[in-house]
């Protein structure tokens, strides 16, 4: 190879000290940390067609020779190259006999690995690459010739959600957070709903946001506090993601930290708890599983992988989880016109007028959709021992399904409805940030509020409050995992 030539191609080094000039000679560039060129010369080595992210699986005997882009002279006239492998953290079942990589790796994760290529007289340049251990236990997803139905177009929301919830609450469509740059569209939520289930997502592929988040149980977790990728545990409990949609606000987390449910479904992938991944990492490992490709052109109109696009799809199939057919939805016609007292048992409707009057429920959990219409304190405990979104403050997730996603709270202290309405009855705490609505009168120093249900009350509101529950949802294989193991 020529000099000159091989100068053509330089510029396509992920790695260069030296560039080439008009006439062909070589000047000096700014000089990459991971390069030491010598002292008094202008030559330099440069990483011709650097190695691309590599797949392996557990188990497996993997071979790779780091050195075929590799490491060469911009003047041919120096040979001699040897090669050393450095392996970031434990080698995993590798090891490397000059620039060629061969074991059989151990444990599902991220391999990060740096090539050096040295010559006689000490010039060196380095370049580096990530080798993406899968697990041998994952499989592809099955998923049918016809795209599944997801988008408003297509399963159009029922009447009663536009219509005024009780206590002069709003409708639940006004509260839609769904961007216009980002509606729900079915191979955009197919895409979501894979990316949901897929523990791909995590550095070792134990965890998917799945399984903190399960359909049987609303969405949501039976653990007060879930485990992480590996084995810590979450900070609060699993927020149940029913008619996540629905809330005026747009923000997202217990805490409302996050802007947005497209930021939102990014954080998770990143805590160094829950799934452990950089979102670089993630693009990463996505590029490297054959069947997301297809997905993404399907979804966006390209193969092309980005984390925004990766945020979109998540956001889409977690705005579709919507619950449109419980007993509650039952009491009204194809028009929207309630019929409750066809609907509902004696004591259900006890509850329902315990819940919009008397106990005041409907005061925080509003329209047909039964979500929060803000932050609030609730007077948990005396002394504030988790700040939340300031002042003890925690947003509430939509009260749809709410009798399978025990236990409740931020910290999942009640076990159970029964316990949640025994709090609200007699055990709200007062202190300086309760909200006013749970206080017996107005004021800051107004004591909190004593319902003095009965227990014929109490069970009552719990019936009512089961009449949310939707069985069709919590089976509905549009929101089903689409990996059979």
């Amino acid at each position: 190879m020529s000099g000159r030539r091989l100068l053509r191609a330089a510029p396509f080094a992920a790695l260069l000290l030296g560039c080439a000039g008009g006439d062909g000679t070589v000047t000096s560039a700014p000089m990459s940390p991971a390069v030491n060129p010598p002292a008094a010369s202008t030559e330099a080595i440069a990483v011709l067609s650097p190695s691309a992210p590599q797949a392996a699986m557990v188990g497996v005997p993997f071979r790779y020779d780091a050195t075929r882009g590799g490491a060469v002279f911009s003047d041919p006239r120096h040979t001699g190259l040897t090669y050393t492998v450095t392996f970031n953290g434990s080698a995993n079942g590798l090891r490397a006999d000059g620039g060629e990589i061969t074991g059989t790796p151990l444990t599902a994760g991220m391999q990060h690995v740096a090539v050096t290529a040295r010559d006689a007289t000490g010039r060196m340049a380095t370049q580096q690459f990530t080798i993406v251990v899968f697990g041998s236990d994952l499989v592809a997803p099955t998923l049918p010739v016809s795209a599944l139905v997801y988008s408003d177009a297509r399963v159009a929301l029922p009447r009663h959600f536009s219509q005024n919830g009780a206590g002069g609450a709003g409708s639940a469509i006004a509260a839609d957070n769904t961007p216009a740059t980002n509606a729900i569209t079915d191979a955009g939520a197919t895409l979501g709903r894979v990316l949901f289930y897929d523990r791909r997502l995590s550095r070792n592929d134990r965890i998917a946001c799945a399984s903190c988040h399960q359909q049987q149980f609303a969405f949501s977790d039976t653990a007060r506090l879930s485990r992480g990728f590996a084995g810590g545990l979450t900070g609060r409990h699993s927020m149940g993601l029913t008619n996540a949609r629905f809330y005026t606000g747009g923000r997202f987390f217990w805490d409302e930290r996050a802007a947005s449910l497209e930021a939102q479904v990014l954080q998770p992938i990143q805590d160094a708890t829950e799934m452990g991944l950089t979102l670089d990492e993630l693009q990463t490992k996505l590029s490297l599983t054959a069947y997301y490709p297809a997905l993404f052109a399907a979804a966006f109109g390209s193969r092309e992988i980005t984390n925004d696009r990766v945020a979109r799809a998540l956001a889409q199939f977690v705005r579709s989880l919507v619950s449109t057919d419980a007993k509650f939805d039952r009491a009204f016609g194809p028009n929207g016109v309630p019929n409750v007292a066809a609907t509902f048992t004696a004591q259900e409707l006890l509850g329902q007028q315990l819940y919009t009057g008397r106990a005041g429920c409907a005061r925080c959990h509003g329209t047909t959709a039964h979500i929060s219409d803000a932050v609030h304190n609730t007077g948990l405990d005396a002394t504030i021992t988790d700040a939340g979104a300031g002042n003890g403050r925690f947003k509430a997730p939509s009260l749809r399904n709410v009798e399978a996603r025990a236990p409740y709270m931020h910290d999942g202290r009640f076990r159970s409805l029964e316990q949640v309405v025994d709090f609200y009855d007699r055990g709200v705490q007062n202190n300086p940030g309760l909200d006013p609505r749970l206080r017996a009168g107005r004021g800051p120093n107004a004591p909190p509020q004593r319902l003095n249900l009965s227990r014929d009350e109490r069970d009552a509101l719990v019936a009512f409050l089961k009449t949310f529950t939707d069985r069709s949802f919590l089976n509905d294989p549009r929101f089903a995992s689409p990996f059979a193991r």
